[in-house]
């Protein structure tokens, strides 16, 4: 299980960026951190793990709020999430770099957006892939919804994942819990 603190670390511009470090299985420590507007393109490689269409990233990639997960200076994991409204928010792209899969790292990056938004819905859209599902539904997520032909209608080919030729979208929620209040008496 990682182990997280939140700390504020004061940046070349004056200003404070929130800095997410988390101790991990794998003894590796991790950054977590907001990508600025202007550097997105930078991360275009790793989301297209999550996310094999260019154009479809583009469609959502400029209201998103970008955060990447950093190991010894590495970039080793992207999650693209967006405001929805009515307190929800939609993970668009969560991609973790192949070496450093199956360490607690998308766990990790999930439960930081779930911190960012508590007494908040969170959806994730994915395709009918057993394991992506079953890690989802591992972290607390449950089905939602379905989008029939959604990988059919918006992909101009076939989107495959671990053998599995995808054609609905199947919407996972997870409601976070509200901030507690301190009682002052």
């Amino acid at each position: 299980k990682s182990v997280a603190s939140l700390i504020t670390m004061p940046s070349s511009r004056a200003l404070t960026e929130s800095f997410f470090i988390l101790t991990l299985t794998c003894s590796s420590d991790m950054i977590i951190s907001i990508v600025n507007e202007c550097d997105k393109e930078g991360y275009m490689p790793l989301l297209l793990v999550g996310d094999e269409s260019e154009p479809m990233i583009r469609r959502y990639i400029d209201r998103s709020e970008l955060y990447a997960g950093f190991i010894d200076n590495r970039v080793v994991a992207v999650c693209a999430v967006t405001c929805e409204g009515d307190g929800r928010y939609e993970v668009k792209n969560l991609a973790v770099e192949a070496a450093f899969r199956r360490k607690g790292i998308g766990r990790a990056m999930l439960e930081y957006v779930e911190t960012l938004h508590p007494g908040s819905v969170i959806l994730i859209g994915t395709g009918e892939n057993p394991a992506t599902l079953g890690f989802y539904m591992k972290s607390g997520y449950e089905y939602s919804h379905t989008v029939a032909d959604f990988f059919v209608d918006n992909y101009p080919y076939p989107i495959i994942e671990n053998g599995v030729v995808l054609r609905d979208m199947i919407y996972l929620s997870k409601h976070t819990y509200p901030k507690k209040q301190a009682l002052i008496l």
